[in-house]
């Protein structure tokens, strides 16, 4: 018999519910990792249910945790009985690496809960508040043969008001709201018109929805269980007799989904998408192996089911990549051989001109991905890597363990459902930088092969013709400071991590000097590559609470041109000293001396924070080879 501790990870997902019981009634520590595992794919309502009971107990008999997990206060509120939903969630925020406070509303009272300032909900100072309305109040009031125009405007109105008292309740208690949208009924009732008017509960519930979606401000995130429910099947959805004698809201096994979805939605507000797809290539981007079969002999576009498959994954890849997500290719193949396909086969939807890496040769495939992020400058946990061959999976997972690998399986037609539910890319914005990032590393590469020839740094710096950007904090930018602010960890001075709304909030806020810069040079435009929060202090103290930077702009003398705008905007507000202040984390070594190295003392040492002071009046401005294009 392999003992559990003998398992590699692989296999935990089979782990079966009588091993983690041995597990618990052993104390062994091991309970945790499968049951993280386990929980990943938990089944239906009953199986989670068990997963959830078995959790609760190694947690009464002390049976130890070794991961690292963030406190987080939680609200629920609704129109429903929000039990056993709480259960479901409060798991899955604990097995996703949280520390959950729960607070649960009382039943249909959520919109006094929402308004009322004297309220429990608001006592409890949430961090996230999950609304779940009830489905019956979204309904149209006028008659279903009513003009569309009629039922749009209600929708738009119902929409409106649900939004202003998410608002509402955002800005007296700084929570981020998780608001459910609305369910469309599955019943027949009444037929083909559902389409064919706004006023029926099908369509006019899809119009709230819309209007919730599109209008949402920052601070609310929409749970989309309409999205859910087609999912899984509109008469698997609901349940009519746990409504009348429970008033649950849906079914057991969709309160899973709920659940989480919830958990997906909170996890993603202080942490981004993976940033880097690499793939393989034989049997992944196209049918058969390159070097064998050749250009005429791979399966690839529209002549074939397999060949269309193919075409179809490497669309969705392309998609990706319009969305900010950087390619790169790792493969077991001989170079010339590799891009021969990208320049001359006519069903190819990707090209080399896609890729900003591209690592073809008889290697360790660990080792190239491991190539592919120090080029990049990029952590392995932003690394995804997608193969068709289980073999080359495993050893990626074991010879580099912080890369998410993902085995494709041998039927193309399924590669792309594979990427799309694992849910690694999914953006909480698109901007204008991320549609140039491949452009942008390109151009990093052409001065990265300048620098690495110069032998006067100060003249290749000067060569580039940098020029920067500097602004306070605009709406129009909140999208891509929030991303950087929960992508960037290893120039990042405190990673502290916030959300659109939270980035929002500093926004013509007195007491805070909050500032981006975008930099440029004739490579081309780096975009907005670094960020600073700080707070006026009593008695003249600038405190930094934020400072991060894009690692693509290392060396270019940032650093020191920041420093020198601090300094600046510490006078400007009569503030004679700064105080910084650097947390240590695993990924963030590359900043431990940067105070001290801008001229900073040191005023406390700890294992967990250090601290240092500079006097502004003392402050000599560093030379830089920057010029400044907007200053504030």
């Amino acid at each position: 018999m392999v003992l559990p501790e003998q398992l590699p990870l692989t296999f935990i997902d089979q782990t079966s519910t009588a091993v983690l019981k041995d597990l618990l009634r052993e104390r062994n520590p091991l309970f945790w990792q499968h049951l993280v595992k386990r929980s990943e794919k938990p089944g239906d309502f009953r199986d989670l249910l068990l997963l959830s009971t078995l959790r609760r107990r190694a947690t009464a008999l002390s049976l130890e945790d070794s991961r690292v997990k963030a406190d987080i206060r939680v609200a629920m509120v609704g129109g429903y009985s929000l039990f056993p939903l709480q259960e479901l969630v409060e798991h899955f925020l604990v097995v996703s690496g949280f520390n959950p406070t729960l607070f649960i509303g009382s039943y249909d009272n959520y919109v006094s809960e929402m308004t009322d300032p004297g309220s429990d909900l608001h006592a409890f100072a949430p961090q996230v508040v999950i609304v779940i309305p009830a489905n019956r109040r979204s309904k149209y009031l006028g008659r279903i043969s009513d003009p569309p125009s009629l039922a749009r405007e209600q929708a738009l109105a119902d929409a409106s008001q649900l939004l202003a008292i998410c608002t509402e309740l955002h800005e007296r208690t700084r929570a981020e709201i998780l608001l459910a949208n609305f369910l469309p009924p599955a019943g027949f009732d009444p037929g083909p018109y559902r389409v064919r008017t706004a006023g029926s509960d099908w369509t006019f519930r899809k119009l709230v929805n819309l209007e919730l979606g599109l209008n949402a401000p920052p601070c609310v995130h929409i749970c989309d269980l309409e999205f859910l429910a087609f999912r899984r099947g509109g008469l698997a959805v609901f349940d009519d007799r746990a409504w009348f004698e429970s008033k649950q809201p849906c079914s057991a096994d969709f309160l899973v989904d709920i659940a989480q979805e919830i958990t997906s939605v909170v996890k993603s507000l202080k942490s981004g998408p993976k940033k880097v797809l690499v793939v393989d290539l034989d049997n992944t981007l196209w049918g058969g192996v390159i070097g064998d079969d050749g250009i005429e002999g791979i399966e690839l576009g529209d002549t074939s089911p397999r060949g269309e498959a193919f075409k179809s994954f490497q669309k969705y890849i392309l998609s990706l990549h319009d969305r900010g997500v950087l390619l790169a290719v790792c493969s077991k193949n001989d170079y010339e051989r590799a891009i021969e396909p990208f320049h001359d086969h006519p069903e190819m939807v990707l090209r080399l001109e896609h890729f900003v890496s591209f690592k073809a040769n008889w290697e360790p495939k660990s080792d190239n991905i491991r190539a592919i992020a120090a080029d990049l400058g990029l952590g392995l946990d932003s690394v995804v890597f997608v193969d068709d061959n289980p073999a080359e999976i495993d050893l990626v997972r074991q010879l580099a363990e912080e890369v998410t690998a993902i085995h494709l399986g041998p039927d193309p037609a399924t590669f792309v459902r594979r990427l799309e539910d694992s849910r690694l890319f999914e953006p909480h914005s698109i901007t204008e930088d991320d549609a140039r990032r491949t452009d942008q590393y390109r151009q990093e590469g052409a001065r990265a092969a300048l620098t690495a020839s110069a032998t006067d740094i100060t003249a290749c710096l000067a060569a580039f013709n940098m020029t920067a950007e500097i602004r306070p904090f605009r709406r129009v930018d909140v999208p891509r400071i929030a991303q950087l602010i929960n992508k960037s960890n290893q120039f990042n001075l405190t990673t502290r991590r916030r959300t659109e709304a939270e980035v929002s909030a500093l926004i013509g806020d007195p007491d805070i000097v909050a500032f981006s810069i975008r930099l440029a040079d004739h490579y081309g435009d780096y975009g907005l590559i670094a960020v600073v929060i700080a707070r006026i202090a009593a008695a003249g103290v600038l405190d930094i609470d934020t400072w991060l930077m894009s690692c693509r702009v290392l060396k270019r003398q940032v650093e020191e041109f920041t420093m020198n705008e601090l300094v600046r905007l510490a006078a400007a507000r009569s503030c004679h000293q700064i105080h910084g202040i650097y947390l240590p984390t695993a990924k963030n070594s590359m900043v431990r001396d940067l105070y001290p190295q801008l001229g900073f003392q040191l005023a406390s040492a700890a294992e967990a924070k250090v601290d240092y002071v500079l006097d502004v009046a003392s402050y000599q401005p560093r030379s830089t080879m920057i010029s400044i294009t907007e200053p504030l």
